[in-house]
């Protein structure tokens, strides 16, 4: 029995692991309260007063939650690049540049 539980935990461990999907992604930074109506100027104000940094993906237009938006102050706004781990609908970045089209969200 003991066998058959640790085989189902390293199972369960390994799918949860396979999840996770490392990669680059391009889209806007704006804040947990704004989403993906992406304003340079409202997402800095609402960092400001503690809201959390998003990741808005171009690709679907979707929300992603980022667990160290600390990498984004400074983007609030911007088109950009990252790189890093998505894991259920959460980012973790390592890397973030500017992209050349800074013209608005599309």
């Amino acid at each position: 029995m003991k066998k058959f539980l640790v085989a189902v935990a390293l199972t369960a461990f390994l799918a949860a692991g396979a999840l996770a999907k490392s990669g680059s992604w391009t889209g806007y930074v704006s804040d947990a309260k704004c989403g993906a109506k992406v304003n340079a100027d409202c997402t800095k104000k609402c960092a400001e007063a503690g809201e959390k940094l998003v990741f808005v993906n171009d690709a679907d237009k979707s929300v992603i939650a980022v667990s160290n938006p600390d990498v984004l102050k400074g983007h609030e706004g911007h088109h950009v690049k990252v790189q890093g781990k998505l894991d259920n609908n959460t980012l973790t970045i390592s890397q973030v540049s500017m992209v050349q089209d800074q013209g608005g969200m599309k």
